[in-house]
């Protein structure tokens, strides 16, 4: 089975992992792409939030919880005539259970399993150019784990990003969206630009 796949990861709890990425299934869903949702850990609440923005059931996906040929076999599963596969994180990207490689409950775990790539989801409402900082350090941090684009969340009003301006440089990565503080129409408007098929890796199972 093939379907194209990614991951959506933060620093921390709270950055806009779910908000992004219910815009994203919900984004594709209404191009009619056959998208299907998983979510790291075993959260129960945001699989239900998935299932209605995507139109199909999401799948927790844990690997502390789950040897691997049981998290292979979810993922072929979720896969099966899907088009687009999406997994959100839990936590910070690197937050876990103490544990050996793979088997810490980490979303950082999926990723170097599934070797699919992340998009981080950044919080920068009291940063500005110290969020290029973050992204080198987390791009940098685990050679398994590919940081493939940012989606900068509350990024200041026009008049204010105007003066001190949030900036990624291309070295560092690409800046994926950038989500107006208060204005949901533009960062769902950016997130559906920015979450295009053609650009995401194949997922091969």
């Amino acid at each position: 089975m093939t379907a194209r796949g990614l991951i959506i990861a933060a620093p921390n709890s709270g950055a806009g992992k779910t908000t992004v990425t219910l815009a994203a299934l919900a984004a594709l869903a209404r191009r009619g792409i056959a998208v299907r949702a998983a979510k790291a850990g075993p959260d129960y609440i945001d699989p239900a939030f998935h299932a209605a923005a995507a139109g199909a059931a999401s799948v927790n996906l844990d690997t502390w919880a789950m040897p691997r040929l049981l998290l292979d076999a979810l993922a072929a599963h979720a896969c099966a005539g899907t088009e687009i596969f999406v997994i959100e994180g839990v936590m910070g990207l690197f937050d876990g259970a103490p544990g050996a490689a793979c088997e810490s409950g980490t979303t950082a775990d999926l990723a170097a399993h599934f070797k699919l790539p992340v998009v981080l989801v950044l919080d920068v409402a009291r940063q500005a150019q110290s969020a290029a900082a973050v992204v080198r350090g987390f791009a940098s941090h685990d050679p398994a784990v590919r940081i493939a684009g940012v989606i900068l969340n509350r990024v200041a009003a026009r008049n204010t990003a105007r003066s001190s301006p949030v900036r990624l440089p291309r070295s560092v990565l690409p800046c994926s969206a950038r989500c107006r503080a208060k204005r949901r129409s533009l960062c769902r408007n950016a997130i559906s630009a920015s979450f295009k098929p053609a650009s995401m890796p194949t997922f091969l199972y």
